[in-house]
C-alpha cells in the first residue's frame, strides 16, 4: 500500500525558520518529521503539546509550594488594594487578540 501524504504550506519569519532548523538539524529531523511529531502529539493531546504562554510560566497551585502560594497571594492582595486590576473583559480581549495575532498559517 503506498503512502499517502498532505502538503502544508506555512510562513514563518526567517530567523524563526533558522533557528528552527538548527534545532532539527541537532536532532536529525527533517521539517517534515518535526511537523508529523507535532501534529501526532496535538492529536494525542487534544491540544497543543505546551503551554501557550506570552509571559512567564504560571504554575498550578499544585506545583507551586504553600510558601510560593502564600507569596503570590500577598502580590495580588496589594495589586488589589493599591487599584492595580484590570476587568475580565479586558483580560480576555487581550488573550483573543494574542490568538488572532499568529502569523503561521497553517
Amino acid at each position: 500500500m503506498a503512502t499517502r501524504s498532505a502538503n502544508v504550506m506555512v510562513r514563518v519569519e526567517p530567523e524563526v525558520k533558522e533557528q528552527a532548523e538548527k534545532v532539527m538539524d541537532k536532532l536529525g529531523l527533517s521539517a517534515s518529521t518535526a511537523i508529523n511529531l507535532f501534529y501526532r502529539q496535538m492529536i494525542a493531546d487534544q491540544g497543543l503539546p505546551f503551554r501557550p504562554s506570552a509571559r512567564t510560566h504560571y504554575k498550578a497551585l499544585n506545583e507551586m509550594s504553600k510558601q510560593e502560594f502564600d507569596e503570590r497571594m500577598a502580590v495580588g492582595y496589594a495589586q488589589a488594594i493599591n487599584g492595580e486590576v484590570r476587568s475580565a473583559d479586558e483580560v480576555f480581549d487581550e488573550l483573543l487578540k494574542g490568538l488572532t495575532d499568529v502569523k503561521a498559517v497553517i
